[in-house]
């Protein structure tokens, strides 16, 4: 009876081990699989970012320069955004002016016709 017990144990342990090697082989797949996405995202970041600087000199950008690159990218953007909306607000000031300088201009037109 010890020996069917231990036989049991046997076959329980190893397949649990047989269970942790395939996670082990997909977790592998997995972060492999990453990898490839994240030197595909690099490339493709680069790409728009410098077409030049993307492969065609034969070396290969450095995470740290695409990080940079896209620091810049998002600095410039923000800048971009708060320039618009610098010029949104003087744009509204002008149409503003205008609509006043019209409105006068109609009161004066009306001033005129009726001194004629």
């Amino acid at each position: 009876q010890a020996e069917e017990e231990l036989k049991a144990a046997w076959s329980q342990q190893a397949g649990q081990l047989r269970e942790m090697g395939r996670r082990e082989r997909l977790l592998r797949s997995d972060v492999q699989r990453a990898r490839e996405q994240l030197e595909s995202f690099k490339t493709r970041v680069m790409q728009v970012c410098s077409p030049s600087a993307a492969g065609s000199t034969g070396k290969s950008m450095t995470e740290q320069q695409v990080i940079d690159k896209v620091r810049q990218l998002s600095d410039e953007s923000q800048k971009s955004h708060e320039r618009e909306k610098s010029l949104q607000k003087e744009l509204s000031s002008r149409l503003a002016q205008e609509k006043e300088v019209s409105a006068n201009i109609e009161v004066f037109k009306n001033s005129l016709q009726k001194l004629q």
